[in-house]
């Protein structure tokens, strides 16, 4: 039976390459009607932040991802214990009294022999003993292929520190057997500790199970994507106003290819679609325009009603406005409709809309010749205007155009700038019709 695990650390907002991982893991096991296993690896309390753990609860289940058991590492310390005592029993690790000391250099050093593996300790951290001259090695699911180190370059990697917790070395190999995980998703970053893995794998008597390594995300300007360097936290990108479908989206396709080329998919036709020959060897970029247009196009598949809500959840503004467009809901569901087509992300809508509850500081460079004239003749016509309906505002304006001679264009963006404080904004004459007269003559005579 195939079952995956998603094992978040909740040491910090959630990036987009663990949401990655989630996504593939569920489809994986879901493809294969198997199961789907979310384990919070805690062990590092130091760095475990508050609310962490249902940070990643919630963003599963925005994303409606349900998990079919569930773990927590800090309930299963007795587990790793008992592994870590039976492997320096076998001589296949050894206690270490200079933990401290020497966790800088592991990793680093070309010392990759702890001093304390002769010493014969009985307390302290355990460490595993690397054997000499000898060679580990598997095939990556991922990226299939054969992948090997010589021993010579694997360190004395700590796997239970003094304070009884284990580090991720032991307690991801504990845990996968223990859970029967078959097949392993992480991060590529995670590579260069594979052979620590798949000795403490070998030493306790594990059955290996397929182990596969995603490709990297990259960053537009170079180099891995990480936090520094612009919003990529799951968390971030959602405050930002993008939505979990084009996220879901856009994230799917980072490291992986359907068969055809489809683009949008649904989390139930991504798990029907799914095949592991999908995934891909080279690193993908983060393209933001390609995270616009996803969320542009699932936006624009919203109901003016749910838009409507999205808008007033996110802008305080834009939810008291009604009081400010005499009372009737209507209105803000006609501005919903205007910016529409328009907006890339849920905040948008402050850019777009700003000037229907605050009337802008307009800048004179923005206006054309004859501006004065324009607003003139604009203000008469609204002054004079029985009949407030766009129909007949469109009648009258394109009438005082033609008399007098006006470039239809110079004509609305002198209205436009005096209005919106803007070149670019939501057609011009229905945003007038929903600010009401007395609002519209009050800016047209500022601006004059």
């Amino acid at each position: 039976m195939v079952r995956t695990r998603f094992a978040p650390s909740p040491t910090g907002s959630m990036h987009i390459g663990n949401l990655r991982t989630a996504f593939y893991a569920y489809a994986l096991a879901k493809h294969n009607s198997g199961d789907f296993i979310l384990r919070i690896e805690d062990t590092d309390k130091k760095r475990e932040a508050e609310g962490g753990i249902d940070e990643i609860k919630k963003l599963l289940a925005d994303f409606n991802i349900k998990w079919d058991e569930y773990y927590v590492q800090s309930e299963r310390l007795s587990l790793y214990k008992e592994a870590a005592e039976k492997l320096v029993k076998n001589d296949y690790a050894f206690y270490c009294q200079c933990e401290a000391k020497n966790a800088k250099k592991e990793g680093y050093s070309d010392e990759r022999r702890d001093p304390c593996r002769d010493k014969k300790l009985t307390s302290g951290a355990i460490k595993l003993k690397v054997p000499e001259n000898d060679v580990v090695s598997f095939r990556d699911y991922v990226l299939n292929e054969v992948i090997e180190w010589k021993t010579s370059d694997v360190f004395d990697a700590t796997l239970l520190k003094t304070d009884g917790f284990p580090t991720y070395h032991l307690a991801s190999v504990v845990d996968d057997h223990d859970m029967k995980i078959s097949h392993v998703l992480r991060g590529h970053d995670w590579m260069p500790s594979t052979p620590i893995h798949l000795l403490v794998y070998k030493f306790l008597g594990y059955s290996l199970p397929e182990i596969g390594h995603l490709t990297d995300i990259l960053d537009p300007e170079g180099g891995k994507l990480s936090k520094r360097k612009g919003s990529t936290s799951t968390v971030g990108l959602i405050a930002e106003g993008y939505l979990p479908e084009a996220l879901f989206n856009f994230v799917i396709l980072l490291g992986w290819a359907p068969k055809d080329n489809q683009e949008l998919f649904s989390l139930e036709s991504f798990v029907k679609d799914f095949d592991n020959k999908g995934f891909q060897k080279a690193n993908p970029i983060f393209n933001r325009e390609k995270l616009d247009w996803f969320n542009g196009y699932y936006i624009r598949q919203l109901s003016d009603v749910d838009l409507c809500k999205k808008f007033e959840n996110f802008s305080p503004e834009f939810e008291k406005l009604n009081e400010k467009l005499r009372g009737s809901k209507p209105w803000k569901l006609k501005i919903v409709n205007l910016v529409k087509d328009r907006i890339k992300k849920i905040s948008d809508i402050d850019e777009f809309a700003k000037f229907f509850w605050e009337a802008p500081k307009v800048d004179t460079k923005l206006f054309g010749e004859n501006y004065k004239k324009h607003l003139s003749e604009a203000a008469s016509i609204i002054e004079s205007v029985k009949d407030w309906k766009l129909e007949t505002l469109n009648e009258k304006f394109m009438e005082v155009v033609k008399a007098k001679g006006y470039k239809t264009g110079d004509f609305f963006m002198s209205l436009r700038v005096a209005i919106t404080g803007s070149k670019f904004t939501p057609p011009i004459n229905d945003s007038i019709i929903i600010l009401g007269k007395d609002e519209t003559l009050k800016r047209l005579k500022s601006a004059l």
